[in-house]
């Protein structure tokens, strides 16, 4: 965060960047000028008192556009929604306001988040700032184009299976995925009710936890919250990590990985052993199951949730994310029973395996953000290959932390993911301190758009 009491001045560069420089990327799909403005002249005010707005005090943020924003358009990415403008904040923005944050914009998405391409149905396609021929990741590529390029401090995105952790890893920025439940999901269009999560995505690890520190918290009015505790070590600077038992993935996390991606996971094990941390090769047997059980599952509760679209506002949907959506129908009974009864078995061997480690270290993604042409003819299949690494965290509920750890060939970044036992999103943020205490990937900036 810059200097407190210089905050307008610092979101008034914000949005003439975004002027200049968003035309081509498309991460802020609806610009909140005025709002932004007088939040922040708010917080120069409150300054010049002596006084805090609270933890997000003139943190510009934006705001992934499948939260509700009262008066502001919340299309999901979708014709479906074009015209929608809700009457009242989603519980997390509320709680962003109440903070002192300037809400910036709403952030672009992949149509209804069912995709990894973030093409948005009103909007347009968001584009990596690394490289504008590639995609931001998805869903939530406006929230992370939009760090990543230098438009905000911070943003919103959701996640279900990857879509805050992987935008995060393809633009170069930290995202972070809460323990399911941490945060109220009231307010916000999901893709799965038993996946989905809101998360903020951030240049700074310490800003992670400062925003988590003020979305986490019960809502009593919403079925998928739980009464979960906070933890005061998210917003401490303690960064040592002697000790700590990192779970290195092999097996299904290994195979099919682009070289580049692979050889910078294994620098960033050297780098956390040189802090103190031990690392330990582990491995989870069914991890290729648990990728099949989470897609049935997803599917399946997409398919539910848009069931009267699918069959009567087809034309409203685009062809690659109906082709992907609708293979939910093909989906019985059965098999989503079984997917079930397998995601029991696989948190429970998530449970035993977090007796023995702390963390595990996977890779975000097996590639580099992949180019837009390369998303379009079969949406299921990019998705599936980009998140294949992301759903078993998703599958059970437990949060991760995705940070930059390299660059390939192709100058695209890389991200590396930490993930821990439920409610253990203390021990990811230490890590992520101690990461970037020690590397600078998170302070690499995409180069001027051309």
């Amino acid at each position: 965060m810059s200097v407190p009491d210089r905050n307008l001045e610092r979101v008034e560069a914000y949005l003439a960047r975004r002027e200049a420089d968003d035309r081509l990327i498309r991460s802020i799909v609806t610009p909140t000028p005025e709002l932004a403005r007088a939040a922040a002249a708010k917080a120069d005010e409150a300054a010049a008192e002596g006084r805090s707005l609270g933890l997000l005090h003139g943190m510009a943020v934006a705001v992934k556009d499948n939260i509700d924003t009262a008066g502001i358009r919340t299309a999901c990415g979708s014709a479906l929604f074009a015209d929608h403008i809700p009457e009242a904040d989603a519980p997390v923005v509320i709680r962003l306001n109440e903070a002192g944050a300037a809400i910036i914009g709403k952030a672009a998405m992949m149509e209804l988040a069912f995709g990894v391409r973030s093409l948005d149905a009103i909007g347009g396609q968001v584009r990596n700032p690394w490289n504008p021929a590639h995609v931001p990741g998805g869903s939530s590529g406006g929230s992370a184009a939009a760090v990543a390029a230098g438009l905000c401090d911070a943003a919103l995105g959701t996640d279900t299976g990857g879509s805050v952790r992987v935008p995060a890893a393809f633009c170069g920025v930290s995202g972070l995925r809460p323990t399911f439940g941490r945060v109220p999901n009231r307010g916000c269009l999901p893709v799965s009710e038993t996946f989905d999560t809101i998360g903020p995505i951030a240049r700074h690890v310490g800003d992670l936890g400062r925003i988590l520190a003020v979305i986490a918290g019960h809502d009593p009015t919403d079925p998928s919250s739980r009464d979960m505790a906070g933890d005061l070590a998210w917003l401490r600077p303690e960064k040592d990590i002697h000790g700590l038992r990192i779970g290195l993935l092999g097996g299904f996390y290994t195979h099919d990985v682009d070289e580049d991606v692979a050889h910078a996971i294994a620098e960033a094990g050297v780098v956390l052993s040189r802090l103190g941390a031990e690392i330990v090769p582990v491995m989870l047997e069914d991890a290729a199951r648990a990728q099949e059980a989470a897609t049935t599952l997803i599917y399946a509760d997409a398919c539910a949730l848009h069931a009267e679209a699918l069959d009567t506002r087809r034309q409203l949907i685009s062809p690659a994310v109906y082709d992907r959506m609708i293979k939910g129908r093909a989906l019985d009974a059965p098999g989503y029973a079984r997917a079930l009864r397998f995601r029991e078995r696989w948190q429970r061997d998530l449970r035993d395996l977090f007796r023995t480690v702390d963390v595990i270290m996977l890779l975000a993604s097996p590639e580099t953000a992949p180019p837009i042409e390369a998303t379009g003819g079969d949406l299921h299949a990019s998705t599936r290959n980009a998140t294949r690494f992301t759903y078993g965290g998703g599958l059970a509920g437990i949060p991760g932390l995705a940070l930059p750890c390299g660059f390939g060939r192709n100058s695209l970044p890389i991200g590396v993911l930490f993930e821990a036992a439920w409610g253990n999103e203390a021990t990811l943020l230490r890590l992520g301190r101690a990461w970037q205490a020690e590397t600078d990937w998170h302070l690499r900036k995409p180069p001027p758009v051309s």
